[in-house]
């Protein structure tokens, strides 16, 4: 599975303006909204669904990287966005460190599978520190994309 076949081009941002936890959630859901990927009437069910799954426990994993994921009806295939953000978010992470490198994860209520394979390869990759740190180094999203397929490309 790779990382642009799910990763939405139209909601790739590299200097991600909230704060807050919710705040983030919120920004990046939206980006979905406007490249068409997730239906504008959905927003505040899918909100309620990334928040919820926050408060089973943090979706920052630490080393900087946090990746907030539910799984809503409002979906009928998995999509991501991706944010940097350039001053730290406080996400609650385990390792209590600003998280800056944040993928959002959506997933159709039935695909616990996909959901799971999505999870495990951002994570893997994002275990590499170079990898982590090229991505915060991206001036743009045409940058993003280039390194994310450049990993794609190696470790499928």
């Amino acid at each position: 599975m790779k990382i642009l076949d799910f990763l939405s081009k139209h909601a790739i941002l590299t200097d991600l303006k909230s704060v807050k936890k919710e705040e983030v959630i919120k920004e990046l859901v939206d980006k979905l909204i406007e490249g068409g990927d997730i239906d504008k009437r959905n927003r505040a069910k899918l909100i309620e669904a990334l928040m919820a799954r926050e408060a089973l426990g943090s979706t920052a994993i630490g080393q900087g990287v946090a990746i907030p994921h539910a799984k809503c009806d409002c979906v009928t295939k998995l999509v991501a966005a991706f944010a940097l953000s350039r001053k730290g978010v406080d996400f609650d992470s385990l390792d209590g460190e600003p998280a800056y490198i944040f993928f959002l994860l959506v997933a159709p209520q039935d695909s616990a599978g996909p959901h799971l394979k999505a999870l495990a390869r951002i994570s893997r990759l994002l275990k590499d520190k170079y990898f982590r740190d090229s991505l915060l180094n991206c001036p743009d999203e045409k940058t993003v994309v280039n390194i994310i397929n450049q990993e794609d490309e190696k470790k499928v």
